[in-house]
Parts: C-alpha cells; structure tokens; sequence
C-alpha cells in the first residue's frame, strides 16, 4: 500500500513560511493564525521526520532539508493550481456563485438552501469550496462567506453573529469540559487555553482538527466536547444533533464575514436571505 501523503494544508504552510521566512507573514498570506501555521509546519516536520526550519527567537531559517524541499513544493502547488484552473468550467451567467468554507456549507447553507431555492425557483445556485484567500480571489463569486480577523477578510464584509465560541458534546455523552475529551479547532487566536484560563485551571486538547466544521461532526458522533463557532453551530444546537457542554462561553478574535456583488440582484437576494436564516 502506498504510504498516505501529509496533508495539502501543510505543505501549503511549509511553502508560505519558507518563502517569506516568517510564520507570521505566511498565517497573513493564507489567512490563517500564526499559531496554526507553526503546528502544521512542526506536523509536517515530525511526518518526515525531519527538521524543515531553524527557529531564531526573532527569525526563521531553512535547514538543508528544507532549502531541498521549498523548490519541488512550489512547483507542485503551482502545478495544482493550474490543473484546478483548467479544470474549473465557468458556469453560466445566470448562475449564482457563492464561495464559502466546507464548515458553512455544510453546517450553515445546506440546512436551509432548500428554503432560498423554493422561494427564488429562478436562480440557479452553484457553490464553491473556498479554503484559501486566493481560491476567493479567483472564484470570482458573487456571495462570499470567509473565516478570519477583519484584515485578513478585507474591506466591505459584514461579520456575522452570533461568534462566541461554546463548548458543544453529544446529548449521549455524559460529563463536562472538565473530564471529558477536548477537540480542538487550530488556526484561531482563542481556543481551549483560553476557556480554561478563565476558569482557573489547565487541560489539554486530546483531538486536533483544521476546521470548525471537522470540530462539530466529531462532537455529534460522541469524541469529546468541542469549542465551536456558536455562528456555525446554530442549526446542530437547535435540532438536537448537540448541546450545551458548560454555560461558560469565550470571545473569538476571528469570525465569520458575508460579502456579496452589490450590484448583482441575485446576490443581494441570497445575503439578505442568510442574514435572515442566522437571526431566527
């Protein structure tokens, strides 16, 4: 069998801190946190088995693994993007296209996509899965639904409540945040430490995920309690699927923002709609 490969996302992280030689300059390039740069790197450092980066307490350098790496990686990431490129056919004009994470599509949309098309039967939606800032830029969309700090989503989105993180479990699921296994969702500012600093102790995450949405499906199958997006965790809150694990909620720096073609009266439609779908 052949051996699996490491994750994209890392190598993406690799070839981002490589080249700018900063974690943060590289977490500011592909929107995500310093910190979740840092831990994809290191992963990918102990799936090789290898040291990739010498760390400086003020700089970076490539060791010579790393020097070896950089240019095949880059080559490769390019290669993919322009095989996705040509791949991607355009869809039609009178197509709505709408950009978003997996973890709002799958949790946010999809549970209420029925209601939009039945009200507009005229509109054609098409959604794209949309992980990194470039994969915005070139989708071209017409509604945008992006995770991030204010500056990294840029000017003219609006962000969208409620973004507390709760702590969420399976109703199956005995216990509280204290005993039971913790899941966590890198690449934010704010996160397990934080809630358990405001409670005066220390527990270690025993699950690591790159998403909110991997963070909540794990949650509603019973692996542990989970610290989510209360934004994305609205429709699984309120169907039963999970809940409350603790009342104690904690602030996110980075949240969800909509930004859709103002001059696009389909688009106006489908942001108008959403923010309805979120405040009920």
């Amino acid at each position: 069998m052949a051996k699996l490969l490491p994750p994209l996302t890392w190598f993406r992280s690799f070839e981002a801190a490589a080249r700018t030689l900063s974690f943060t300059a590289a977490a500011e390039e592909i929107g995500l946190t310093q910190s979740a740069v840092s831990q994809q790197v290191k992963s990918l450092e102990m799936r090789l088995g290898t040291a990739l980066f010498i760390r400086h307490p003020r700089s970076l350098a490539l060791t010579d693994a790393g020097r070896k790496l950089l240019p095949e990686v880059g080559s490769a990431l390019e290669a993919l993007a322009a095989a996705a490129g040509r791949a991607d056919a355009s869809a039609p004009g009178d197509v709505l296209t709408v950009a978003t994470s997996v973890s709002v599509a799958q949790w946010v949309i999809a549970p209420n996509l029925a209601d939009f098309t039945t009200r507009n039967p005229e509109i054609s939606v098409r959604l794209l899965s949309a992980i990194w800032p470039d994969d915005f830029h070139a989708s071209q969309a017409d509604v945008q639904v992006r995770f991030g700090s204010e500056k990294q989503v840029g000017r003219g989105a609006e962000r969208l409540w409620p973004d507390r993180l709760v702590a969420l479990k399976a109703p199956t699921l005995a216990g509280d945040p204290f005993d039971l296994p913790l899941i966590e969702a890198v690449g934010t500012s704010s996160g397990w430490k934080t809630w358990f600093d405001k409670q005066g102790v220390q527990r270690q995450p025993a699950v690591f995920v790159d998403t909110f949405g991997m963070a909540l499906q794990l949650a509603v199958h019973g692996s542990g309690v989970a610290l989510i997006s209360e934004f994305l965790a609205k429709h699984a809150m309120i169907t039963g699927l999970v809940e409350s694990a603790h009342d104690s909620t904690v602030d996110c720096n980075e949240g969800y923002y909509l930004s859709a073609d103002a001059s696009n009266p389909a688009a106006a439609l489908f942001r108008d709609w959403l923010l309805e779908q979120i405040s009920v």
